[in-house]
């Protein structure tokens, strides 16, 4: 090695050095690609609980690893560039959210893919089977028919004079069908007459929230994915103004304003992916690792909207509430 290269690869080490100072990244720091349809404040608080469940697993970001977070918005164009360029950086395994999952299939993934979806994955041709994936693709799916059936018993208990419901659905969502006859099925047993009004899009929201007010329905259940979440706001405005209550499954629907939510806690699942993630690192195989379902449930009442909407929630319910909005 003559003296030009000696020196040069001393300065080229310690610069090397220098930025991995600086910003605390080692060179051998594995690195995950995040990709949500979200904005980052909406997508802030199940960010943080898979962070969490990484740090619990010994994970330092900056040190052993690496976290690309993007974040889609709202716009499927954005999302798909996102997915696109993540895919290209080469991390060593993507988390994705919903809709990114598509996404990330879409970009041609070939690197290991941990999903938190709020459908039936099989069903999306994600995942050959629940137990044995067969791919690079595994993760949570959000979906139990069984919350299903309690919530619309939740809702009549809620108010024991019900007689007509309305659901808000997006038909593109996997496992709407499904949903669908189990909410029939239930709505039956309880004495209900149902109106199914599907939604793709803000205008088709529109019309289907004039149709609730024109059939006289008297709630609204709102089946919970990615798509008809971003509504939230909106449906919660109609239920002040009409005083009809709408009840989902995910806790920020409730947050925004409606009055009640009973589904898997979001952030208990988005912890449980970083297990995933420290298995994949340690050698295991996304083919090999089945899909689970959350294991914990939360039921969320909003007594603000309550009160504004005149109704008194039953002693029974606000005893079993994981938590209460005043």
């Amino acid at each position: 090695m003559d003296r030009r290269t000696f020196v040069g690869s001393v300065a080229g080490g310690f610069l090397l050095a220098a930025v991995q100072s600086v910003f605390g990244q080692s060179a051998a720091a594995y690195r995950i690609g995040y990709i949500s349809p979200e904005s980052e404040s909406s997508g802030r608080p199940t960010f943080d609980a898979f962070r969490g469940g990484l740090r619990d697993l010994g994970y330092v970001e900056g040190q052993n690893v690496i976290i690309d977070a993007r974040w889609g918005d709202g716009s499927d164009e954005r999302l798909d560039q996102y997915a696109a360029e993540l895919i290209q950086s080469g991390p060593n395994v993507i988390v994705a959210q919903t809709r990114a999952v598509f996404s990330a299939r879409q970009a041609g993934a070939t690197m290991p893919v941990v999903f938190g979806f709020s459908g039936d994955p099989v069903l999306a041709k994600l995942v050959v089977s629940l137990a044995r994936p067969g791919g690079n693709f595994t993760g949570l799916s959000m979906l139990s028919l069984d919350l299903t059936a309690k919530r619309m018993e939740l809702l009549k208990e809620l108010m024991p004079q019900l007689k007509r419901v309305a659901i808000i659905a997006n038909p593109g969502h996997a496992g709407e069908q499904a949903e669908l006859h189990v909410s029939q099925a239930s709505a039956k047993a309880l004495g209900l007459a149902l109106e199914y009004l599907p939604v793709r899009s803000a205008a088709e929201l529109e019309a289907a929230l004039a149709e609730i007010s024109k059939l006289h329905c008297e709630a609204i259940v709102v089946f919970p994915d990615a798509g008809t979440m971003t509504y939230s706001g909106r449906i919660a405005a109609f239920t002040s103004k009409t005083g009809i209550p709408a009840m989902s499954g995910w806790a920020p629907f409730a947050e925004q304003g409606n009055l009640i939510t009973y589904g898997p806690d979001l952030r208990d699942a988005f912890r449980r992916l970083a297990t995933y993630v420290d298995k994949i690192f340690k050698g295991a195989k996304p083919a090999e690792l089945p899909v689970q379902q959350p294991t914990k449930f939360e039921l969320v009442i909003n007594m603000k909207t309550a009160k504004v909407l005149g109704l008194t929630v039953p002693q029974s319910i606000l005893l079993r509430a994981d938590e209460v909005i005043q």
